[in-house]
């Protein structure tokens, strides 16, 4: 797939109209997770890294302002769903995506919307669920605002350290966008153990806590 990919990312570095398709699959992939936005700013950004084209500062707001962009619309979305509908999703990684979010959301919204960000299915559980349980929009786009460029400093901090060892461009926008999809499969899996633990711990307790009456 890398292969595929990279001399197309390549040649997308060198278009003038690179920030506004950065731009557009950040927002696309907001809302519908199978757009790959993170290899595309790795890659993109490992490119500008080695070549001095385009200018990373371009590259970090254009694809912050996308994902902020896409998160909302994936919140509007969820706020007109609503929970119920969400909540019977068929797929059952996707139902337990959206389950884990809604549980979440009232304790820890600020934290679940910061990491979800780094989770293509994740964020879309996230940010929709979000709007599902009417989070007030003012603070969820802080929060997504936050998140969004966290997550494209991160991304470009990837295609940096990966670039400072590869100089040449095809290779280190392959080996960017590969550690980009690692570190999201990375971060899925801890979050998924974490969300376990709890759920293990909170059944523990509700079990201890139970009294026995004659």
């Amino acid at each position: 797939m890398f292969d595929q990919l990279t001399p197309l990312v390549v040649d997308l570095a060198a278009s003038p109209l690179v920030f506004v398709v950065l731009f557009a699959l950040c927002l696309v992939d907001g809302f519908f997770p199978p757009v790959p936005s993170e290899a595309a700013l790795v890659a993109i950004a490992a490119v500008a890294a080695t070549t001095g084209s385009p200018l990373l500062a371009g590259v970090l707001v254009a694809a912050a302002l996308g994902a902020v962009a896409g998160d909302s619309i994936a919140y509007w979305i969820g706020r007109r769903v609503g929970l119920a509908r969400l909540a019977d999703a068929r797929r059952p990684k996707v139902a337990a995506a959206f389950a884990f979010a809604q549980r979440q959301m009232q304790r820890r919204s600020a934290s679940l919307i910061l990491v979800g960000r780094y989770i293509p299915v994740g964020r879309v559980a996230v940010n929709t669920t979000a709007g599902a349980t009417r989070l007030p929009y003012r603070r969820f786009l802080a929060i997504s605002t936050i998140a969004g460029f966290a997550w494209s400093t991160t991304s470009i901090g990837i295609a940096l350290a990966t670039s400072s060892v590869l100089h040449e461009p095809l290779v280190a926008a392959g080996v960017s966008m590969a550690i980009a999809v690692l570190l999201g499969v990375v971060v899925d899996r801890v979050i998924g153990r974490l969300g376990r633990r709890r759920a293990t711990r909170a059944t523990a307790h509700g079990t201890t806590g139970e009294t026995v009456r004659p």
